[in-house]
């Protein structure tokens, strides 16, 4: 009796994973944008810039050079890191930090018509901190603030991937 239902589960676990079962939105294949062009208005080159450059070009949405070339400008208003104390253990040391990240953007086409109202990206993570392992834990909130800005600019390609012009007031 055990060793059917093994079977049975395998059977059903072999069938849901060839059927090509996936979570809807968890990859970012086959994006379709409602533009054909996207100029990237930002202060500067930042690893957040870098990195949704290197995500438009895999899904072949090449930014242009200039404004003119566009039909849609992303502009990335600001990007901001935060470190916080979230909580000290009873001799007064650090236990957790709270690390944000936060990035605010807007979209527009050449006529100034809106396609993404100004809107923010705003991640937290808590990180657990111990002295003992200084070290690790600096590696540990990097790779956070890593993570942090790759799920920032997937989020960015999703809102984009949503974005037509907004009707005017």
């Amino acid at each position: 009796m055990k060793s059917l239902r093994n079977v049975l589960l395998s059977l059903s676990l072999l069938t849901l994973a060839a059927c090509g079962f996936h979570l809807r939105g968890s990859d970012l294949q086959d994006v379709r944008f409602g533009f054909k062009s996207v100029y990237l208005k930002t202060q500067g080159e930042t690893p957040f810039v870098i990195e949704l450059r290197r995500t438009l070009s895999k899904n072949k949405m090449e930014p242009v050079a200039t404004p003119d070339q566009a039909e849609l400008i992303l502009e990335v208003v600001s990007e901001n890191t935060t470190k916080q104390i979230l909580s000290l253990s009873g001799s007064g040391r650090v236990r957790e930090y709270q690390l944000g990240y936060r990035v605010s953007m807007r979209a527009y086409d050449l006529q100034q018509v809106e396609w993404l109202p100004p809107d923010d990206v705003q991640l937290n993570r808590v990180l657990a901190y111990d002295d003992a392992v200084i070290l690790a834990k600096q590696q540990e909130e990097a790779q956070l603030y890593k993570d942090m800005r790759a799920d920032a600019v997937a989020q960015t390609v999703r809102r984009l991937m949503r974005a037509k012009p907004q009707p005017q007031e």
